[in-house]
């Protein structure tokens, strides 16, 4: 899928400064496997709102975020001008949707590092730095996330999904507690990261488009979480039946299937 690999090189754009070699290359590995779902739900999204919007850039997202048409790129009075705009506004929208990918794949990599404790062999030998690695590249991963998201209006959902998914992973045994449910209430507890995730790619793309998501495209959102648990599949089939289409429902009418704890508010 062309939108999953220009993510894809995007975020390892924002991650080609990383020192030492060895840890560049594991972030770089991590990228290479990663589903890109993330990131194109942020892209589709943008694509999905702007038709509903009035002005040049929502529409120059838009069209410019399809598979290559062949159309011929818009031009306005001195010509350069109009096309220039249109690409800086496509590469903002792809900028943002690498820093959602980027952020997931941080908290992604986090939740398996505690989940496995690597870190409970008191060995110290050479085996046991690539933990310490892992959580490195977990760290820079979100903050560069954080960094290419910050001046959007959706900095604050991001901040939001990287809180909740503290809270769920520091109190997830509580949460869980006994029972012959165990482990599917863990992985229900766990799921909330992709669910919130998918969320923060709808409202970042729709952000991008200066728009608000509509009901439609938050619901998309949930069911693409329900379907995938903790672990998205390649984005083109994922995707493949996702529908744009707006809707006429207020924003009111939608409602988050995010597991709750006992410490939510």
């Amino acid at each position: 899928m062309e939108k999953a690999d220009t993510c894809r090189r995007a975020a390892s754009e924002a991650v080609a400064d990383v020192e030492p070699p060895r840890l560049y290359d594991l972030i770089e590995s991590v990228l290479e496997r990663a589903s890109m779902v993330p990131a194109v739900l942020t892209l589709e999204s943008a694509a999905a709102v702007a038709p509903e919007t009035t002005g040049g850039t929502s529409a120059n997202v838009n069209s410019s975020l399809e598979e290559s048409t062949g159309d011929a790129p818009a031009v306005s009075a001195d010509g350069k001008t109009a096309e220039r705009r249109e690409t800086d506004d496509v590469d903002g929208v792809v900028s943002h949707a690498a820093g959602v990918q980027l952020i997931y794949e941080g908290l992604r990599l986090t939740r398996t590092l505690a989940h496995d404790e690597p870190w409970r062999d008191d060995d110290h030998d050479e085996a046991n730095v690539e933990p310490d690695l892992e959580i490195l590249a977990a760290d820079i991963l979100v903050a560069r996330g954080f960094y290419l998201l910050a001046r959007t209006d959706a900095a604050g959902k991001a901040v939001r999904t990287v809180r909740a998914f503290g809270r769920d992973q520091t109190r997830r045994d509580t949460i869980v507690g006994e029972g012959s449910d165990q482990s599917a209430r863990a992985t229900e507890i766990d799921a909330n990261l992709e669910r919130d995730v998918l969320e923060l790619a709808v409202r970042t793309g729709a952000a991008a488009a200066g728009e608000t998501p509509t009901p439609r495209l938050l619901a998309a959102a949930d069911e693409i979480a329900d379907a995938a648990g903790t672990s998205f599949p390649a984005a083109e089939d994922c995707l493949a039946g996702f529908d744009r289409s707006p809707s006429e429902q207020s924003l009111e009418d939608h409602t988050t299937d995010r597991a709750t704890s006992a410490t939510d508010p």
